[in-house]
């Protein structure tokens, strides 16, 4: 390591998570000259017969990559900070029928507040995460732009990031691809190299889905009608099933004239119905939605906006207009359907490789 360096003074505090992501992220920090340190956080509090979390063996693994890198590993446990800002809401939206993206608000209220904080109270300049994004100033503004691994970019999960919270923070693996990151985590023997990527909400682990959810919301039966308002069977609650699903549906032969897959097309809150469809069914798709609450990362832009926006993680970015509607409200017009809009989601916009900003998807329509 050059001694000489211009970030030796600079004190940053990785977020290590016992993934090969951070691994690699500390690792090039520290190749970059800066003075790092790490904290392992704990979200979430796992019940002592939950086989499906991993917390102490990702702990072990973090401390594994920080003692062969020579680096302090902090530990913190944020999880009661989690079930105050990310899983109530979670669970209030579900509640109501509605996709909420906890990911999304854990990055905003956890990984890039409460540690931030945490990190800053220990002497920490910035922070560093594992994240495939990119952070570039320009002009004493800052902006987020997605990672030039177009297959792992997560500027997605990132867009409520305001100005502080990106001049304060640092994004290693933005300029590589995850081939790469394997790659030298191999050459440097990490325990993490081959370690399988975490999907899914982090602290849900490989575990079912609509099961985990049974043991926090009451079951509240109605029925599965096509689209037709014919009755297939019933459901045990709104709020296990998404739009667009097609797994967990249990819809077998005698329903339908063709075995094509049947997907989830709507859900009616007021009649407590699943509707479904068979195949790639017009009811899917949707030309415009409405949006709430949005989120401009650098100043507020000037509508309408010709652009592109993601409505999920991983779609390729759609063309699109946003037009400003009532206040707090977006109304955004896509020059081609799309495909299983679901409200609770985020809406994402993007100006080429710049993430404007996002909001949280209320209705769809066809106009």
């Amino acid at each position: 390591m050059n001694n000489l360096s211009p970030n030796k003074n600079t004190k940053i505090i990785v977020g290590l998570s016992g993934g090969v992501d951070s691994s690699v992220a500390t690792l090039l920090l520290l190749e970059q000259g800066y003075d790092v340190e790490a904290l392992f956080m704990k979200n979430w509090e796992e019940d002592d017969t939950d086989s499906t979390c991993t917390a102490e063996q990702d702990l072990s693994d973090a401390q594994k990559v920080a003692d062969k890198l020579g680096v302090k590993l902090h530990t913190i446990n944020f999880s009661a900070d989690y079930w105050d800002d990310v899983f109530d809401h979670f669970l209030q939206e579900h509640k109501k029928g509605r996709t909420p993206n906890p990911d999304v608000l854990c990055n905003q209220k956890i990984k890039f507040k409460v540690f931030l904080e945490y990190a800053l109270s220990l002497g920490a300049d910035k922070i560093a995460t594992g994240h495939y994004a990119r952070i570039h100033k320009e002009n004493s503004v800052y902006q987020l732009q997605t990672g030039l691994d177009n297959n792992k970019d997560q500027s997605y999960f990132l867009h409520l990031l305001n100005q502080h919270q990106l001049s304060q923070s640092l994004f290693p693996l933005g300029e590589i691809n995850k081939d790469e990151v394997r790659q030298i985590a191999t050459e440097n023997s990490f325990v993490t190299a081959d370690k399988k990527d975490s999907t899914g909400i982090c602290f849900i682990g490989e575990r079912n889905f609509s099961e985990f959810l049974q043991t926090y919301l009451p079951k509240q039966q109605g029925d599965i009608v096509d689209q037709d308002g014919q009755f297939i069977k019933h459901h045990e609650g709104l709020a296990f099933y998404t739009i667009g699903q097609r797994k967990g549906l249990e819809i077998g032969g005698g329903f339908g004239a063709s075995g094509k897959p049947w997907f989830v097309a709507d859900k009616r809150i007021d009649s407590n119905e699943l509707v479904v469809v068979q195949g790639d069914h017009s009811l899917l798709y949707h030309q415009s939605l409405s949006a709430s609450n949005p989120h401009w990362i650098t100043n507020p832009p000037t509508l309408p906006l010709e652009c592109t926006a993601k409505i999920r993680y991983r779609q390729h970015s759609q063309a699109c207009t946003i037009e400003q509607r009532k206040k707090n409200q977006l109304k955004v017009i896509f020059d081609h359907p799309q495909r299983a809009i679901t409200p609770g989601q985020s809406i994402v916009f993007y100006d080429d490789d710049i993430c404007l900003g996002g909001a949280i998807i209320e209705t769809r329509d066809n106009e």
